[in-house]
């Protein structure tokens, strides 16, 4: 029996930051070639680049972000020609965007279509809801979460043959708490401004900052703990660490950093730039909070953060319901609520040191067994495979 061709896959994706889009083409890309495949990826770029490289992937720059129409347009004659000139199976797109030059590249070249949704579109009109079908328009659909194949379906109707969820993962290799050594550990707490003495537990928020990732909502947590704390005589003895990019958006860490100041919490909390070595980040704090306001797709903070033996704290909504078991591996609050939010992470707080490591054992476990980079891997390359021998979806005619 022959074994089946190896593929070219052209992965489209708007830049190469450090998000969950851009993480996952970097993976993709990883086991595209480890399967003797060809992984291109067509972006304008950015700081996962050497990554992307040591992969064995292949970039060309493109203005894969603009949303302007004769941008988009353009660029699909860019990928009509990188199609062509790679002799291209599959195009992947990875924003919407980006997305609409990729089906149009597709239907002029014959490629096959897969995209996938790494969020939840909102659409309060019929032209926003036209814009964002173009994901559901692929042969194949593939959601992060059953979540959000849930509302795939729902929004577009896409019929399940050619809906698939695949829960994004964890490297975990590259997350593992027994790679983590001393050194790495004393990197981090320095990034945030510990010194060696310091024996604060570390309650750690890591995500870009915007308003919907929950950080004023967080900030409101933590004056009504030191309340607490001050309340009953108890020391004050964690300490909160806002870690991320503002990503343009100085205006909100200027605000952020105003609520700290004005609430009397610069002593217990601290923001903190984007931190490279994510894993050590995690195993150096005591408890990761997602606080998101608005549910999350999938949650990479909370399986990241679990695959480190770290119990989490997050909202009750979207992915985290599939990603945090309430009570085992993390504790679910409400969401956009501060004394809820209080209320989970006091509760990890006074937990028993060997009750918090046996919740974040736990977790690691349950990562290992659903959500590891290797699975969600194996499983995209076959999508890749059938999307080539399968029906062609509807396209613009959808």
């Amino acid at each position: 029996m022959n074994e089946p061709r190896a593929l070219t896959v052209l992965q489209v994706v708007p830049e190469l930051k450090a998000g969950g889009a851009e993480r996952t083409t970097v993976e993709i890309a990883r086991a595209i070639v480890e399967a003797g495949g060809r992984a291109l990826v067509a972006s304008e770029g950015g700081r996962l680049e050497l990554e992307l490289a040591a992969a064995g992937a292949e970039l060309f720059r493109l203005p894969a972000k603009s949303k302007n129409p004769a941008v988009i347009w353009a660029n699909r004659g860019r990928l009509i020609d990188l199609i062509r000139r790679f002799d291209v199976d599959i195009i992947h797109a990875r924003s919407r965007a980006p997305a609409w030059s990729a089906l149009w590249a597709a239907r002029a070249t014959g490629a096959r279509y897969v995209a996938t949704y790494h969020g939840v579109y909102s659409a309060k009109s019929r032209l926003k809801r036209f814009y964002n079908s173009v994901m559901a328009r692929a042969d194949v659909v593939i959601a992060n979460s059953d979540f959000t194949r849930a509302h795939v379906a729902s929004e577009h109707g896409t019929p399940p043959e050619r809906l698939v969820a695949i829960p994004r993962g964890a490297d975990l290799d590259r997350f593992d708490p027994a790679a983590i050594t001393e050194a790495r550990l004393e990197a981090a707490r320095r990034h945030w401004g510990l010194k060696p003495a310091d024996n604060s537990k570390v309650v750690l928020l890591p995500g870009r900052l915007t308003a919907w990732k929950g950080q004023r909502e967080m900030v409101e947590a933590v004056r009504l703990l030191v309340e607490t704390r001050r309340a009953t005589g108890q020391k004050t003895d964690f300490l909160l660490i806002l870690m991320g990019d503002a990503q343009g958006r100085d205006g909100y860490a200027q605000s952020l950093d105003d609520a700290v100041r004005e609430a009397g919490l610069s002593e217990v909390a601290r923001i903190c730039g984007h931190y490279a070595d994510m894993p050590a980040a995690y195993r150096a704090a005591g408890i990761v909070v997602s606080a998101s306001t608005r549910p999350e797709a999938f949650g990479r903070v909370a399986v990241e953060a679990q695959a480190m033996e770290r119990p989490v704290v997050a909202t009750d909504h979207g992915g985290s319901r599939e990603t945090v078991v309430d009570g085992e591996t993390g504790v679910l609050v409400a969401p956009g609520d501060p004394q809820d939010l209080a209320r989970g992470v006091l509760t990890l707080l006074d937990m028993d040191a060997a009750d918090r490591a046996r919740m974040g054992a736990a977790g690691r476990r349950r990562v290992e067994e659903r959500f590891s980079t290797a699975a969600m891997a194996a499983a995209t390359l076959e999508v890749y495979r059938s999307a080539t021998s399968g029906p062609r979806s509807p396209g613009l005619k959808g």
